[in-house]
């Protein structure tokens, strides 16, 4: 070692810039072999599954690049591990929240309630999960904001994920005047359904009288459909009923309110005004 090159603490100083190089090469290294990952098994394995093992891919060759810089400057293992461990307790007290995110995000990799593009509603926020990492969890909401949460808030949430499942149930309620045949409505209302493409046969719609309102004779039409295209058949098939029911002459009623005066008050209005006669009359002959 040339006493020239040696630095603070005697460190020397090829030492010191091969271990630099030795690091940058490992976090370089990390993202091509991350980057090759996603190449080569982008086909053969899902989307959060391969964000998954390209991140711990790319971790672990840091990892490794760091404790190679390490030994180059004569750190030993076991002097990090001790130190490693007093900074983990230290770290662990001031950054509980941070830590319960970590372990979080891991039981959110692991169980996958959701995953990277499902439609979900977490305490209130709803859109699409445009992203899960080790923290947090971003949220691109319908109206286009970026919502990130906390992974613990996530995992400790009620999840309502609207695209887990293959099929999702639409309801309605349609209502007609008293006057017009129901059974007519629920038979054009049928037919609907059963010339779209995207009304499951199983389970089988349903159309039924569910109550009688104010103004109207409500009608209840449960059906299923894909939940790729949910949405939109919900959207096409209410305007549908709707032409389907004015082609067999059948109105949807708006709201009517029948006053009725009573008899009783009638006639008490007019035995006053009698009585109010008679007192004029007799005023006058006296």
């Amino acid at each position: 070692m040339k006493p020239g090159l040696t630095l603070v603490g005697g460190i020397n100083l090829f030492e010191l810039v091969g271990a630099v190089l030795v690091f940058i090469a490992a976090v370089a290294g990390g993202k091509v072999i991350a980057l090759s990952l996603r190449r080569s098994l982008r086909e053969k394995v899902a989307a959060h599954y391969l964000d998954m093992v390209a991140k711990v891919a790319y971790y672990l060759v840091v990892v490794g690049g760091l404790l190679w810089a390490l030994s180059i400057l004569g750190v030993g293992l076991s002097g990090l591990l001790v130190a490693g461990g007093v900074a983990g307790l230290v770290v662990g007290f001031a950054s509980q929240q941070i830590v319960g995110n970590v372990i979080s995000g891991l039981f959110l990799m692991v169980e996958r309630p959701v995953k990277i593009g499902d439609q979900v509603n977490i305490e209130g926020t709803a859109g699409f999960v445009d992203d899960i990492r080790i923290i947090s969890t971003t949220i691109r909401t319908y109206d286009g904001l970026m919502v990130r949460m906390p992974n613990e808030k996530v995992f400790t949430s009620n999840i309502t994920n609207y695209v887990a499942l293959a099929c999702r149930r639409i309801d309605y309620t349609v209502g007609i005047r008293y006057r017009d045949d129901a059974e007519v409505a629920i038979g054009a209302i049928k037919e609907v359904l059963n010339e779209h493409p995207y009304v499951l046969v199983e389970p089988t719609p349903q159309v039924f009288v569910e109550s009688f309102g104010e103004s109207a004779v409500n009608l209840t039409v449960r059906f299923w459909s894909p939940v790729s295209t949910w949405y939109a058949t919900r959207s096409e098939l209410l305007w549908r009923i709707k032409q389907a029911l004015e082609a067999k002459g059948i109105e949807i009623p708006f709201p009517q309110r029948t006053v009725w005066f009573g008899s009783d008050q009638e006639e008490s209005s007019r035995s006053q005004k009698q009585v109010s006669r008679l007192r004029k009359g007799r005023g006058e002959r006296a």
